[in-house]
């Protein structure tokens, strides 16, 4: 049986792994000309998807590549005293089991996992889908497969060629991300420093291992902004124009954006779908259940349907018709809890009012000053994301006969 896959960032690897373990033939097909190995930013991956990555191998050389961030320093914007907390003791207590990876070295390490036993096809992208499994593509000539997965994120081509335009689905939670690479002039290593102003949350950090910085920029705006997903020079005047005048910190940073080898900028946006299947095709990741970028955990979650999606195939034998809907069933509670999950994160990590800013700064303060046991129960009050992923319980599907065994990563 043969499965097309759209997309080569983490769910995409993380599916044909699977699915190759369960003994289908799989293509991924990727926009971009190789593996992107641009840095990217730091991702959390909880437990259910440190479980799966185990499960597949490479949890080693995830924890290899962690950015290690232990200790967190924050600015309320128009104050001079900083709050500086043990992040680690915070993420230890948030969650029982949890690392922090650049997101384009866990594509890397998972794409390195497959990369053997899976035909990948760079620089292309699907151009039309037939109901009967007819594909054609920018470059390689047309090829028939019995099924075809989205796995390309957020502004999915495969859900724009089957399910019709983005606007139709997506609801935009007020807010913006913009990530850029920098210099590691401070030194970082391990650190997380934030500034938190009210509508406006900027955070740097880095590792050793890295070389440079990434910074984090998130700001409300009441309206969704015109620009096109193509103009960098216009998202970097946005950007600038919701930082100004924050911290002369925050001005060195924005100094970087016309130097820096790498910059993302997009809105922070919930896909809500009624379905994410039709007919031989299905929507994996934040191509079909993205809760927001940034605030929703959609990296676990991307790992986790990824791993789902490919278990319920290989149960029904590839019968679509039967795996689709069990896929669906078996990841709704985790999508609805996902999105609750970030538009809570998002009003705490974004304040509306200083209030809001001074109750962050003091919560980070209370939580590092209790001991263990303490701040551990008052993050399982408090913290959503914890109680959300720490819940699920990854289940093992049963190989089909003669399927493949795993391939350790090279």
């Amino acid at each position: 049986m043969r499965i097309l896959v759209s997309g080569a960032s983490v769910a995409g690897p993380v599916l044909a792994h699977w699915l190759t373990r369960y003994g289908f033939s799989v293509t991924v097909v990727e926009r971009a000309p190789a593996p992107r190995r641009t840095g990217g930013h730091a991702v959390d991956l909880f437990r259910p998807a440190m479980d799966i990555s185990e499960k597949m191998g490479v949890l080693p050389h995830i924890e290899e590549r962690a950015t290690g961030t232990r200790r967190l320093t924050v600015r309320q914007e128009g104050s001079r005293r900083p709050v500086r907390a043990d992040l680690s003791k915070i993420f230890g207590a948030a969650s029982e089991r949890h690392v922090e990876i650049m997101r384009d070295e866990l594509s890397e390490i998972y794409y390195d996992a497959t990369r053997d036993d899976v035909e990948y096809l760079f620089g292309d992208s699907i151009t039309a889908i037939s109901p009967a499994g007819a594909v054609r593509f920018e470059h390689a000539p047309p090829r028939r497969f019995d099924l075809v997965v989205g796995a390309d994120g957020l502004h999915s081509n495969v859900r724009r060629l089957v399910f019709g335009a983005e606007s139709g689905f997506s609801a935009f939670i007020g807010a913006y991300l913009g990530v850029l690479t920098l210099p590691n002039a401070s030194d970082l290593d391990g650190e997380l420093l934030m500034h938190v102003g009210v509508g406006r949350t900027v955070g740097m950090y880095g590792a050793q291992h890295l070389g440079e910085a990434r910074a984090l920029f998130l700001f409300r705006s009441e309206r969704e902004l015109d620009y096109h997903h193509r103009d960098v020079p216009r998202q970097k005047d946005l950007l600038r124009g919701a930082f100004a005048g924050m911290h002369a910190e925050v001005d060195r940073w924005l100094d970087e954006l016309d130097r820096t080898p790498a910059f993302y900028f997009d809105s922070i946006t919930q896909l809500r779908m009624d379905t994410w299947s039709r007919g031989r095709v299905t929507l994996v990741g934040d191509a079909g259940y993205c809760p927001g970028a940034a605030v929703g955990g959609s990296t676990s979650l991307a790992v986790l349907g990824a791993y789902v999606l490919a278990g319920e195939l290989a149960r029904t034998d590839g019968d679509h018709e039967r795996a689709f809907p069990a896929y669906e069933r078996a990841m709704a509670e985790q999508v609805r809890g996902s999105r609750a999950v970030a538009l809570s994160a998002a009003k705490t990590l974004i304040p509306t009012s200083r209030l809001g800013v001074r109750g962050l700064a003091q919560g980070v303060r209370l939580i590092s000053a209790l001991p263990a046991g303490p701040s551990r129960a008052l993050l399982r009050l408090t913290t959503k994301s914890g109680r959300l992923y720490d819940s699920v319980r990854v289940e093992d599907y049963a190989p089909t006969p003669g399927a493949a065994p795993a391939r350790p990563p090279t």
